[in-house]
């Protein structure tokens, strides 16, 4: 004859099922959630494709399109029968394929275009984008630079000269920077790179032609 089991382990069993009743439980109930909200898709899918097919039959109706031939057939309506057959979640599946026959027939009677994707060409690099901007600047710095130097032909407007050469490179770089952030506005949260070092060497390099037409106009005086 068994024993009847102790206290602990009746207790034990006791969870255990209790367990396993709250997971079929558990189960059950995601079961019935999904389901329902498969179902309320399917409802809403509905409508919107019976939404696109009559003004679709309207179209073909004034196009001369016969009113029986606008009707599914017994055979279409038997395999439309096997399509949905297997829940609502199969049933969501037909109907958004249905939709998807609807997009590319309004495509078709629209006579719409099928879009091309664009290539988008190689993304321009901040600093050949900024050199459009920085060397007009220090052109105009250089030219100026080079009629004073003639000017001054060697005479004490030469120190002057000098002067002009480490100031108005500054100027061109405070007025290009500028330039940059109106020409190029940064996107959304982000800002605008101006490689400031690269302009400061663009703007700055006519330094060197005043130091060397300076010492140059030296030697030959």
């Amino acid at each position: 004859m068994t024993p009847p089991p102790t206290p602990d382990a009746a207790w034990a069993e006791y969870c255990a099922a209790a367990q396993r009743l709250d997971a079929v439980r558990r189960g059950a109930a995601s079961a019935a959630a999904e389901q329902t909200q498969a179902v309320r898709q399917a409802r809403d899918e509905l409508t919107a494709v019976r939404a696109r097919l009559i003004p679709q039959q309207a179209r073909l109706r004034e196009s001369g399109v016969p009113d029986g031939d606008l009707h599914p057939t017994p055979s279409d309506a038997s395999a439309a029968d096997r399509a949905v057959s297997g829940g609502p979640a199969v049933v969501l599946m037909a109907l958004r394929q249905a939709r998807s026959t609807a997009d590319r027939a309004d495509a078709s009677l629209l006579g719409t275009p099928t879009a091309v994707p664009s290539t988008p060409g190689p993304p321009v690099r901040a600093w050949v984008r900024n050199l459009l901007v920085y060397a007009p600047f220090a052109a105009a710095v250089l030219v100026v630079q080079i009629a004073l130097l003639i000017t001054a032909g060697g005479s004490p407007m030469s120190i002057y000269s000098l002067g002009c050469g480490l100031t108005l490179p500054l100027a061109a770089l405070a007025l290009a920077w500028l330039t940059i952030g109106l020409a190029f506005p940064a996107p959304p949260g982000g800002r605008v790179d101006r490689t400031l070092l690269t302009g400061a060497a663009i703007c700055f390099a006519p330094i060197l032609v005043t130091l060397v037409g300076t010492a140059v106009l030296a030697v030959t005086s």
